[in-house]
């Protein structure tokens, strides 16, 4: 009986041993589930890049997708197309994970309530899409959150109290929807934070006013780093009740504000009589800017073409015909210094140098048709067509206030240089009151406007090649630069400073201009994310920091993001950051530019892309002594593009 028993139990135990084997790990039916959840993601938001084989048992090699211990723990598809409302049921089966970026999609409604159960998310990046509603009390529940980015939405209502609930929260962008109400004592580790453009209203918190003032423009908010509240520390948008006022009473205050009748009267005879005395004033002016304007010279001014420029974007305006007399006219240019040359009659002339192809006196320039081409760091640059064969770029530079010696020996040096991958200046007018200087035209415009601009009107989508072209010739001409003079650099070197032919060869632009513009000038790299975290001068930029803002174009090329956007950069870096932020494996999914990707051919250049890429981390180290030269950076360009060569032929 006893063996009886003993072989029964044993026959169990195996039984129950085999019956354990052929069940599916838990992690085996975690991860079913996780892929179970994407593939309803993808059925309710769609999505023009969802590149899935469903075939595959597991979702880690999906694009966006990536998995840690047999489950998903981050899914990032930014800038994928994705529309529509994302219903409940799908972020319940996700619970591990810790990434969550549907940045620059299009989709809409709230927020799913089952979000709450992905209670290890630590970065959620929701920007840019049609958010709507209250921020959902959910959110308040992932204590783990580090990152959170709601900007570029339409959420309303208050700013919840719940937020001091994320304890671990350093970032937080809210900017550009539609919350109201005013600002709370956080108390939280913040680095980042903005809500600026919004409904807001009331003081700044005293927690809150270690940030800049671009955390906070476009809202009613005040004291510091904005303007200070009423002198009796109450909010602006809460008027005082006189009523209220210790020891005041309405009723008296109403009575002492009367005025009797011959107040008025003299209030009345005073306002007519200024009323015409500034008339008078008009007339007089309005007959002097009459003479001048027959005096000055009509330039018309076409459409501006809406290019994107670092800081600032051009409104495209209606054609409109502009007189110059205060700008490019005789009549304010004859009032020149001494420095200018003239010829023989008396009268101002531009100064050509050796490499001109064509030469004009200043009074063709000054009846030539303009064009606004942008507005820099250094000026505002105009394109000028002199006849139907001539093209000019002049640029109006601002804040030159060195002597005029000087300022001829230093425009001396950068007429003398001569590369083909350099806009050359072709003549220069200096004055005491203007300062241009002419360059040849380039008919594609910048490498930023090309990037960044308007994608439709036909544009074919920029492929490997032409991108690599670009990036060599800009090297040569910086190359260049920094071989005249150990001590020579560019020092404002970014996207909308290359210029290209119509072959799409790069010409570097702008160089030697540093050195000619006052220190009052802001230069736009601070906050674009050109500039070397060493430069504090404007004026003195290394050529070790022109290397770097050279790697911030190489990425810029890469990636197709523009460095002034911080809101196309995870985690709200600059660009630089960014991509060293970003795993290698995940390069190919999250880095380069979705319309180099959607090409055809990109599966050919994919090494040489991970290459350029590593090139411009380099290029952007933050120390200076780890960064390659440039005669480096070339050599390394010119030799990728060989091998690429190579393997096609």
């Amino acid at each position: 009986m006893r063996l009886f028993l003993n072989s029964s139990m044993a026959s169990l135990s195996i039984f129950l041993f085999l019956l354990l084997l052929s069940l599916p790990l838990p992690s085996i039916q975690d991860l079913a589930a996780d892929k179970s959840a994407l593939l309803s993601l993808r059925s309710a938001v769609g999505g023009r890049t969802f590149l899935w084989d469903i075939k595959h048992s597991t979702p880690c090699n999906w694009t966006g997708v990536v998995c840690d211990g047999g489950r998903v723990t981050a899914l990032r598809l930014p800038g994928v197309a994705l529309s529509g409302q994302i219903p409940e049921g799908i972020f319940g089966n996700l619970t591990q994970l810790r990434t969550l970026s549907l940045r620059l999609n299009a989709l809409s409604g709230t927020l799913p309530l089952d979000l709450g159960s992905c209670s290890d998310l630590r970065r959620l990046y929701l920007q840019g899409n049609r958010f709507s509603g209250e921020i959902p009390e959910v959110l308040f529940s992932l204590s783990n959150l580090v990152r959170l980015n709601l900007g570029e939405n339409g959420f309303t209502g208050e700013i919840s109290s719940g937020f001091r609930n994320l304890t671990r929260l350093k970032t937080l962008y809210l900017e550009n929807n539609k919350l109201s109400g005013s600002l709370l004592d956080m108390d939280l580790p913040l680095d980042q934070f903005n809500v600026s453009n919004n409904l807001l209203n009331g003081s700044i918190p005293k927690s809150l006013q270690k940030f800049d003032s671009d955390s906070f423009v476009g809202t009613s908010l005040c004291g510091k780093p904005l303007g200070v509240c009423s002198s009796e520390g109450t909010v602006p948008s809460q008027p005082i009740s006189v009523g209220n006022i210790p020891g005041t009473v309405e009723g008296s205050h109403e009575k002492k504000s009367k005025l009797s009748g011959g107040a008025i009267a003299g209030i009345v005879i005073g306002c007519v009589v200024g009323f015409f005395l500034i008339v008078l004033v008009l007339m007089l002016l309005f007959r002097k800017k009459g003479n001048e304007r027959t005096r000055a010279v009509d330039i018309p001014i076409v459409k501006q073409r809406d290019i994107e420029i670092p800081g600032e974007k051009l409104p495209v305006e209606a054609p409109e015909s502009v007189s110059y007399g205060s700008e490019y006219s005789p009549a304010v240019l004859t009032g020149t210094s001494k420095a200018v040359e003239v010829n023989g009659s008396g009268t101002r002339k531009l100064v050509f140098f050796g490499n001109a192809t064509k030469v004009f006196e200043l009074e063709d320039l000054l009846r030539a048709s303009a064009e606004v081409l942008g507005k820099g760091t250094f000026g505002t640059a105009y394109k000028a067509v002199l006849d139907a064969a001539t093209l000019v770029a002049v640029k109006r530079l601002k804040d030159v206030t060195m002597a005029d010696r000087v300022f001829k020996e230093k425009i001396e040096t950068v007429g003398a240089m001569d590369h083909e991958n350099l806009v050359p200046l072709r003549a220069y007018y200096y004055s005491g009151d203007e300062k241009l200087l002419v360059y040849d035209f380039m008919p594609m415009g910048s490498l930023s406007a090309l990037l960044h601009g308007n994608k439709g009107a036909g544009r074919s989508p920029l492929d490997w090649e032409i991108r690599s072209r670009i990036a060599l010739g800009a090297a040569r001409g910086l190359d260049y630069l920094h071989s005249q003079d150990p001590l020579s650099s560019h020092g404002n070197v970014k996207s909308s400073n290359i210029l290209l032919t119509n072959s799409h060869d790069a010409r570097v632009s702008d160089f030697g201009l540093a050195q000619l513009v006052g220190s009052s000038t802001t230069t736009p790299n601070r906050v674009t994310g050109y500039r070397a975290p060493e430069v504090t001068d404007p004026r003195r930029v290394s050529q070790k920091a022109d290397v770097y803002s050279f790697g911030v174009v190489l990425l810029e090329l890469l990636t197709g993001k523009a460095p002034s956007n911080s809101v196309m950069n995870e985690e709200g870096m600059d660009l630089a950051r960014w991509v060293h932020s970003v795993e290698r494996e995940e390069w190919r999914s999250e880095v380069f530019d979705s319309e180099l990707m959607s090409l055809e051919t990109v599966v050919s250049v994919e090494a040489e892309m991970a290459e350029m890429l590593q090139l411009g981390l380099e290029c952007t180290e933050q120390h200076p002594d780890k960064r390659p030269v440039m005669v480096e950076v070339v050599k390394r360009i010119q030799e990728l593009r060989q091998s690429g060569s190579d393997r096609v032929g």
